[in-house]
């Protein structure tokens, strides 16, 4: 009996370190299959380090050429600020030349209605005189009559 025991603890055993190199079997596999993820997890680290290091230059690309676009409308809102104070300027001096012909504008036209008045004034004394004269004649008239 002690010997079928033995043989049955044996035959247990047996299946117990097959079962045993079954495991240690399935656990090489997993580590391999770990190192094989962890393998890929360190490329896909490097790949995604490489883009983000791209897409970080290509930002750095795009904020250079803000920087070029800001410095040149700068430029152009400088020289358009140039040009507003030169037109500005002209504007000015066209206004003091327009403001300077209606001056002379005003004293011509002050002095065309001092000609116009000395004019009525004279047609009144011509009037007048017309008729003195004809009251002149008048009284000469009946003084001779």
């Amino acid at each position: 009996a002690l010997k079928a025991s033995t043989v049955r603890v044996e035959d247990r055993l047996a299946g117990m370190e097959k079962r045993l190199d079954d495991v240690n079997l399935h656990l090489v596999d997993q580590s391999r299959r770990i190192d094989q993820v962890n393998g890929r997890i360190d490329q896909v680290r490097e790949e995604l380090l490489q883009r983000i290091d791209q897409v970080i230059g290509r930002i750095d690309q795009v904020n250079g050429r803000i920087d070029q676009v800001r410095e040149e409308l700068v430029q152009r809102i400088d020289q358009v600020n140039g040009r507003i104070d030169q037109v500005r300027v002209d504007l000015l001096q066209r206004i003091d030349k327009v403001n300077g012909r209606i001056d002379q504008i005003i004293e011509h036209v002050g002095r065309l209605y001092q000609v116009i008045v000395r004019r009525e004034e004279h047609f009144d004394l011509v009037e007048k005189v017309g008729r003195l004269e004809s009251e002149v004649a008048e009284i000469k008239r009946k003084l001779a009559a």
